[in-house]
């Protein structure tokens, strides 16, 4: 009888020895998915703040367009057109 005892006794720790590894396993899997969450929890916020950065930078573009010193400067550094009576200087010197 006392045999019999000893080994349930020997089953039950083994059990909870097994069941304490694997919530061990679970938990320490648990804490390296939250750190890969909260990594890209990190980098999501950067990548808001700097789309609200641009279209900041968008909006301002935008109530400026209708201005003829955007207009002029636009016509000069894309279409490379300039008043009649200005004189346009090129550099051909050396680098």
């Amino acid at each position: 009888m006392r045999k019999i005892f000893n080994i349930k006794n020997l089953y039950i720790k083994v059990l909870v020895i097994i069941f304490c590894i694997y919530i061990i396993s679970v938990l320490i899997n648990q804490q390296t998915k939250l750190n890969t969450y909260r990594e890209s929890q990190a980098y999501y916020n950067d990548k808001i703040v700097e789309a609200e950065k641009y279209q900041e930078s968008l909006k301002s573009l935008k109530e400026n367009v209708d201005s003829p010193e955007y207009i002029e400067d636009l016509a000069r550094e894309k279409l490379d057109m300039y008043l009649p009576n200005e004189r346009v200087y090129i550099d051909v010197g050396t680098k």
